[in-house]
């Protein structure tokens, strides 16, 4: 159960509290958005007579994506539909012109075109790729009406702005099973994500089996690792579902773990251990030896086996070059080679990556920090410092992507992200044909804290949002529009087998022992974990330390507060009706007094103890809103002392407390600015 759907089911039923404000009907609950789409008039009813039939070129892809597509509507709408193709005339047909290649390439045609009629519907599309696109089009069109399930009459012609449209995965922090890895591709397909780049090395652990070098995992990897078999399960699992997989393997740094095995490929003296801490580390790879490049070589050319795309990323971010400064041998290399420093040594060493990635028929892509003046200009640059760095390849003439605006792991509203373009600020000043050097962009899911119960709830159902920003046009940028469409399919991801609701409710039964805790959710409603890299600074973490607390269980973006903070927006601005007092009042109101009913059981464990100081801080902040909210009605000016009394106390209530920030504080102080004058 979401966690949205779960407080409305505390508040509704234990509290009687209604719907936090009607909204205007949503719009058609589509997303991406599509190029072209006209809304007719009537219905296609789905009920348990609904086929759909395959014509014209038909491959094993087209037929999974059809029993996919069976699966998926008949779990939306409990509908049991047969897995067979119809004989005759279907309801859904999809007509396919011709093949698309067997190792998905950057740039294919991904169009599609669907006309829904009251009595049929016709998807057609150039080849299997794009046929796939419009079948989940089409999925997010069903929905219930008073008749019953039906999909609206439509005609809808559809292509992607950005030719790559990325989700990066990191199992080198915290690993994440095979499961997970299948279930968030099923999550990228429903949204028409194509790319899934893979990060499979890093400082605490190397993830992918490798024949010729057994150590990188045998002790480099806690027993925490993909077998080539599983490697190629996923790769095949994706090329199902249209998404490319491009690996990465970071280098020169973030590399302690291939050390473990390998030391001789290090710039130091070791011995090394895999890292359990987060952060930048000095252990590099020694690009003075020649043995280096012939590893490199070797290992490039077995991955390349497993992983067909075109492209494979090489890493190459954070080098603080400390073992570089500390080695005599390579700073000799440097002296004799005229390389003035770390960044010249790090592009030497990037030349030649390249040109081993080259010879096996592949082109390199990195961090913008392998972009120097001599970079070759099929490197592909992924700018994760800014669109400056991405505005920069292009205009040398490299393509790029951006993954700036896109760290899902950093805990930003979707608004944020979907308001992020890979084309805006330095991008927009670009040429014409700058411009087309600009691919797309990556959400990027960092695991320092997520596990596999949790890294669902980080990228969903915020990367709906950036996969709308690369696939529609610049300028759908409605961010009302936008959370509308995304909780619908938000709800709708579920039915992929995403956890990305259904996770908080066990681990707030789990942290209170409560079957029903319904006092700990009202709290976890309006709290949110900190934003960017602050989490970090509040309190020491590691690989060992258990994500399991308030801060683990509950979403980054607080739909319960977005929404009283609109309310809020409409009060303070004059507008507000007396029933929009009375459902502020009576939100304020619940959380006044829930402290009270919470404290009792918080003192249960340490793990809810710690969030004592935090239920009542929302206690006293919700009573200052009442207040102010009650002399806004009135329109009473609020005493000068009480005003200032109260900015303290929400000053306060502002900082982080058990790693949670409360989300009510902003909308509160909203209300007591607007009642020193109120209109």
């Amino acid at each position: 159960m979401r966690l949205s759907i779960f407080l409305s089911v505390c508040l509704t039923t234990f509290l009687g509290i209604p719907a936090l404000y009607s909204q205007d009907p949503t719009p058609l609950p589509l997303m991406p958005v599509p190029l072209h789409l006209t809304q007719g008039q009537g219905q296609l009813k789905i009920d348990g007579t609904f086929t759909i039939g395959l014509d014209g070129y038909k491959d094993a892809r087209l037929e999974s994506a059809r029993k996919r597509f069976l699966n998926t509507l008949s779990n939306q709408t409990g509908i049991p539909l047969h897995d067979e193709e119809a004989a005759g005339r279907a309801t859904l047909s999809v007509r396919t012109a011709g093949a698309d290649d067997p190792v998905l390439q950057l740039g294919e045609n991904e169009s599609y075109h669907l006309e829904v009629t009251p009595t049929h519907a016709l998807l057609t599309a150039p080849n299997p790729l794009g046929a796939m696109h419009g079948l989940q089009t089409f999925l997010q069109l069903v929905t219930i009406t008073p008749d019953g399930f039906s999909a609206p009459v439509v005609t809808i012609d559809d292509e992607p702005r950005f030719p790559w449209r990325g989700l990066m995965i990191d199992a080198g922090r915290h690993f994440q099973p095979l499961d997970v890895i299948e279930r968030n591709l099923d999550g990228m397909e429903a949204v028409k994500l194509n790319v899934l780049h893979w990060h499979l090395s890093d400082d605490q652990g190397f993830r992918a089996e490798s024949k010729i070098y057994p150590l990188l995992t045998g002790k480099g990897s806690d027993g925490l690792f993909y077998t080539q078999a599983e490697m190629r399960e996923v790769v095949e699992y994706a090329r199902e579902r249209g998404i490319r997989v491009v690996p990465e393997f970071d280098t020169p740094c973030h590399t302690t773990a291939w050390f473990v095995g390998y030391p001789d490929l290090a710039s130091g003296k070791g011995p090394y251990k895999i890292e359990t801490h987060w952060g930048i580390f000095d252990p590099a790879m020694d690009p003075s030896k020649e043995s280096t490049f012939e590893f490199l070589g070797r290992f490039v050319g077995e991955m390349t086996t497993i992983f067909p795309d075109a492209y494979f990323h090489v890493g190459g971010d954070e080098c603080n070059g400390k073992e570089w400064d500390a080695n005599p041998q390579i700073k000799a290399f440097m002296s004799a080679h005229g390389l003035k420093d770390n960044a010249a040594l790090q592009s030497y060493f990037t030349a030649r990556v390249q040109k081993l990635v080259a010879a096996h028929h592949r082109i390199m892509e990195g961090w913008d920090e392998v972009l120097g003046p001599d970079t070759p200009k099929d490197v592909v640059i992924q700018s994760w410092r800014g669109p400056k760095s991405l505005a920069a390849a292009a205009r040398q003439g490299n393509r790029g992507l951006l993954s700036t605006g896109y760290y899902i792991d950093l805990n930003q509203s979707a608004a944020e992200h979907y308001l992020a373009d890979p084309l805006a600020g330095d991008g927009a000043t670009l040429s014409p044909e700058e411009r087309k050097r600009v691919l797309g962009g990556e959400a990027a899911m960092w695991s320092e804290f997520v596990t596999p119960e949790i890294i669902d709830s980080r990228i969903w159902p915020r990367t709906a949002a950036i996969a709308e920003r690369l696939w529609s046009a610049q300028d759908v940028r409605d961010v009302n529009s936008m959370y509308a469409r995304m909780a619908v399919i938000s709800d709708k991801l579920e039915f992929y087998g995403l956890h990305h609701q259904s996770f908080t409710r066990p681990m707030l039964q789990r942290m209170s022992s409560q079957s029903d805790p319904k006092y700990l959710a009202v709290l976890a409603g309006v709290v949110q974990p900190p934003v960017g890299y602050e989490r970090e600074s509040l309190k020491a973490y590691d690989w060992h330390s258990p994500l399991n607390h308030l801060v683990d269980a509950i979403p980054p973006e607080s739909e319960t507060a977005r929404k009283f903070k609109d309310l809020v927006a409409v009060i303070v601005s004059g507008n507000g009706s007396p029933e929009q007092f009375q459902m502020a009042a009576k939100w304020l109101t619940l959380w006044r007094d829930n402290d009270a009913k919470l404290q009792p059981s918080l003192k249960n464990s340490d793990i809810t103890a710690e969030l004592a100081p935090l239920s009542q801080s929302l206690s006293q902040v919700s009573t200052i809103g009442l207040r102010a909210l009650d002399d806004l009605q009135k329109h009473r000016a609020t005493e000068a002392a009480t005003t200032q009394s109260d900015l303290q106390t929400l000053k306060m209530a502002e900082k982080p407390q058990a790693v949670l920030r409360d989300m009510i504080v902003a909308p509160v102080e909203m209300l007591v600015q607007a009642a020193k004058n109120p209109k």
